[in-house]
């Protein structure tokens, strides 16, 4: 004989959302500490937090079927990335416009000169730096992260063809303003 519970079913509780944000953070923070560290340097540890604190409060937003959530991590990471080096770019303007003297041909600058593997370096960087963000962001998550194409396409919400272009635009740009760098020895473009 059967006898009916008085208490009612109580289905499970759904998944906590933060034990998932957990498994996403293992799988992918240290690979996004690496490429948010190449472009922003010791900041990279507080934007790699900030990443998933924003991917926690809109993890609403995600639609698999835009994309890998690896990708629109490092979507959301290179957002946070371009926030940063605006802010940065404006506030050492600032301190640049406070200290500019006449010495700015000082002996570092000579050393750094002589230095020819730095002062290609040095070369790419600034053409790098000059790319539009956009142009700078496809270059930057391909070559840096390894991201395939269709990853980097996912991440920045853009057709995958629409990086195809930027990346060739990007070395063709890059081959102009710095032509004695080999572009795809130099940095890897090719994905």
């Amino acid at each position: 004989m059967i006898i009916a519970s008085r208490t009612a079913y109580k289905p499970d509780p759904p998944p906590d959302p933060s034990d998932d944000m957990g498994r996403l953070f293992e799988l992918h923070a240290d690979e996004l500490h690496r490429y948010l560290a190449r472009r922003t340097g010791c900041a990279a540890d507080d934007l790699v937090g900030d990443t998933f604190v924003a991917a926690l409060g809109s993890r609403g937003t995600f639609d698999a079927r835009r994309g890998t959530q690896r990708a629109w991590l490092y979507g959301i990471a290179t957002n946070l990335a371009n926030n940063h080096l605006r802010r940065r770019a404006r506030e050492n303007a600032a301190v640049g416009r406070a200290a500019e003297t006449d010495h700015a041909d000082g002996p570092e600058s000579r050393v750094v000169d002589r230095v020819d593997a730095q002062v290609r370096a040095a070369q790419l960087a600034r053409a790098i730096a000059a790319l539009p963000d956009a142009d700078r962001d496809v270059l930057l998550l391909s070559s840096w992260s390894g991201l395939t194409q269709q990853e980097v396409a996912d991440a920045l919400g853009i057709p995958a063809g629409t990086v195809r272009s930027r990346l060739h635009r990007v070395r063709r740009q890059l081959r102009s303003a710095a032509p004695q760098i080999t572009v795809e020895e130099d940095i890897r473009v090719d994905r």
